[in-house]
Parts: C-alpha cells; sequence; structure tokens
C-alpha cells in the first residue's frame, strides 16, 4: 500500500525532469532570447510553457516573468538590428510571400503597434515576420523595445499567473495521461530544439554571406 501511495505521489513529477526545473531562471532567459530571434523553436510558445512549468512547480513566478521579458528584448533587439541592416532582401529570405504581402502594409500602417500586437498574442500568430518587418521598414529602435516590454510584460504576467495558481492541476492531469512518453517528448523536444539551433544558425551566416557578396554588385550598377 505505501508503495503505491508513493508511486501516486511521485507520478506528476515524472512530467518535468529535475533537470529542467533546475535550469529556472537560466533556462526562461535562453528560451526568450531563441524565441524571438531569426533562429527557429520546434515548438511555438516555448517560453510560455517553460514559465508555466516551472511557476507550477513552486518557482518565483514574477521572477521568471522577469527573466522571459529580458530575454525576449535581447532576442527582439537581435532580429530587428539584423533586419535594420539586411533590409526587406533579408525579411523575405525569412518571410514567405503570401505572409508578407499581408503582414508588410500593416507594420508600415501601424509600427509600434504591430510590433505590440504580435508580442502579446500566442501561436499561432507568427512574431518573426513582424519583427523583421520593423528592422527593415524603419521602426525606430526606443518604440520597438518599448512595444515588445509591454507586450511581453503583460503575456509573462499572465503566464507566470497562470502557472502558480493553476499549473499544478494541468500538470497532475497531463500525467494521468502521458506521463510514461514524458522523457520521450521531452527528449525529442531538446533534439529538434539544438537542431533548430544549428540550421538557424547556419541559414544566419550564409544570407549574412549573399547580402555581402551582393552588394558590390549592387552599388556597380
Amino acid at each position: 500500500m505505501s508503495v503505491l501511495l508513493a508511486q501516486k505521489h511521485a507520478a506528476p513529477k515524472r512530467l518535468v525532469p529535475h533537470w529542467l526545473i533546475h535550469l529556472g531562471l537560466l533556462g526562461v532567459f535562453a528560451v526568450a532570447i531563441l524565441d524571438a530571434s531569426p533562429i527557429p523553436l520546434p515548438l511555438p510558445g516555448s517560453t510560455d510553457l517553460l514559465i508555466l512549468v516551472l511557476a507550477a512547480h513552486r518557482g518565483n513566478p514574477w521572477l521568471l516573468a522577469i527573466a522571459g521579458i529580458a530575454g525576449s528584448l535581447i532576442g527582439a533587439y537581435t532580429t530587428w538590428e539584423a533586419a535594420k541592416k539586411g533590409g526587406m532582401a533579408m525579411v523575405q529570405r525569412y518571410v514567405p510571400e503570401r505572409f508578407l504581402k499581408r503582414i508588410e502594409p500593416w507594420v508600415k500602417r501601424n509600427g509600434m503597434l504591430s510590433v505590440m500586437v504580435a508580442c502579446v498574442l500566442p501561436p499561432p500568430i507568427p512574431l518573426l515576420p513582424f519583427l523583421l518587418c520593423a528592422g527593415a521598414l524603419g521602426v525606430e529602435r526606443r518604440p520597438f523595445l518599448t512595444a515588445v516590454a509591454i507586450a511581453r510584460t503583460a503575456r509573462y504576467g499572465l503566464v507566470a499567473w497562470l502557472g502558480a495558481v493553476y499549473g499544478r492541476r494541468v500538470i497532475r492531469l497531463w500525467s494521468g495521461y502521458a506521463a510514461g512518453w514524458s522523457d520521450v517528448i521531452l527528449w525529442s523536444f531538446i533534439g529538434l530544439v539544438i537542431a533548430a539551433i544549428l540550421f538557424g544558425l547556419w541559414k544566419y551566416k550564409h544570407d549574412k554571406r549573399r547580402l555581402g557578396s551582393a552588394e558590390p554588385v549592387g552599388a556597380a550598377g
């Protein structure tokens, strides 16, 4: 009987391994940077999920939100700066034409507001096209960072609060259905993240070289 009780109480913990919990603020900070950078993550909303899980495991929800906001600001600024230097040529390499036709006019008209909406809304609203267009179309740095900060504060603050209040119930429910597959899911996700980072770095360097080599040709014409 005591063995069964011990297994029952241990089941929710198997959903998230201890090493992931120990990453804490550093893990949220790093994932938030990638989430707002040109390096793609395999799961949209990864920062929200990590904040939710860690807040549910008694992490300080407000420090977790701050880590997510700070990381998102760094990642978004990196994306904005790259697009500012690369121009629309860089945007076209990362954003499919069917999305760009809709997003570009809206960013031109609304600027800071378009960035704020994209940063506050969860998936499937794509973030990267808005950040890139903001840089390429001349949205100034201060309004851009202000929009990101306001939107991410609202979004990650809400996620952290939900994790602290309701997160343990969600994890308990999930563990009853998928705890046996949790390690497989997590390690698969980690493998996808590593592959996405390597691919993103390669693509970024490749595109940077192509843009650099194209500049003298344009100047000569």
